[in-house]
């Protein structure tokens, strides 16, 4: 029996991507991964970015179907954006352990506690939660998005990380957090980053606000994904401590073929971001499959929440 090779992998994929290239022009699809997405689905994507520009990005699209290689949350907003289109998530079962760590019930109990303050809503939150909140925000203008509201009182949902640097921007702020977080970025330590540290002294540190406090201290750089890579970009540095899910390094190599990136731990692995493989998206484009569909109760409502952050002025 003849075992199968790296060349009949790379075989198998490029029939696939031809597949995908051809059904999706049939359907005029649009292809949006985010930067955690496997190297070969940000490879054959038509936009890839965080969460705010692909937030941006579905607003503008002329596509009939937008095929949302990401997590249920971000098929969710592309869905409240446009609710005439149709929205795919290549794998359903594609989701998010943050946005399980709030019901609206549980925000309902806690905006009921603090009665004068403010929701924001993290863009890792569902539909549902949207609609219960204020304003959303992402984590490459969460600092704006506080700063740009009157009140003096935030509740700021789910990631108390993302929460609590946010509260060390803006301390006039009263920030009352909530207990969620991203299991991913909870799994960089600081003692990894100073041992990374010590093995490449002279790189720069960048990392994503989702991470604990202690970890964020000892960045040079705090930021989106988007953030990282267009920071390395203006950096004089040659080499950079990636503090991320370690998908970012497909776009980071891309866009830096000069310069040497390193993640300090093999935990910065989201398991949900790596289930969508290019045989789920060519299914997902020949059966229409999975359908995500915002119900008009909660899809107004939560549409408002999210308007309001892309409508503040620089973010």
């Amino acid at each position: 029996m003849k075992s199968y090779t790296q060349k009949d992998d790379k075989q198998y994929k490029d029939q696939l991507k031809e597949r995908i290239k051809k059904i999706k022009k049939q359907r005029n699809a649009v292809l949006i991964a985010h930067n955690y997405q496997r190297d070969e689905i940000q490879e054959i994507a038509d936009i890839c970015g965080d969460s705010l520009a692909l937030s941006k990005a579905v607003v503008d699209t002329k596509a009939d179907v937008i095929v949302f290689c990401g997590v249920l949350f971000m098929a969710e907003t592309a869905s409240i954006l446009n609710p005439k289109k149709t929205v795919l998530l290549p794998v359903k079962e594609a989701g998010c352990p943050m946005v399980d760590m709030i019901t609206v019930e549980m925000l309902q109990k806690k905006k009921k506690q603090h009665p004068d303050a403010v929701v924001v809503a993290y863009i890792n939150t569902s539909a549902a939660v949207k609609a219960e909140s204020d304003i959303c925000c992402t984590s490459s203008n969460a600092v704006e998005v506080v700063r740009s509201l009157k009140q003096k009182q935030v509740i700021f949902v789910p990631d108390k990380n993302l929460g609590s640097y946010v509260q060390s921007k803006i301390p006039e702020k009263e920030i009352i957090l909530w207990e969620g977080f991203c299991p991913c970025h909870m799994r960089v330590h600081e003692g990894q980053i100073k041992q990374a540290r010590k093995l490449y002294p002279n790189a720069e540190f960048l990392t994503h606000p989702e991470c604990e406090a202690s970890v964020v201290a000892l960045a040079d750089h705090v930021t989106s994904t988007a953030g990282m890579i267009k920071y390395v970009g203006k950096s004089k540095a040659k080499e950079f401590i990636i503090g991320t899910e370690c998908g970012i390094l497909y776009q980071l190599k891309k866009q830096h073929p000069d310069r040497k990136f390193y993640i300090p731990t093999d935990g910065l692995v989201c398991a949900d971001m790596k289930l969508t493989t290019l045989g789920w998206v060519l299914h997902s484009l020949e059966y229409l499959k999975t359908k995500i569909q915002v119900p008009d109760n909660i899809r107004v409502k939560a549409k408002k929440a999210i308007d309001k952050m892309i409508e503040i002025p620089g973010v």
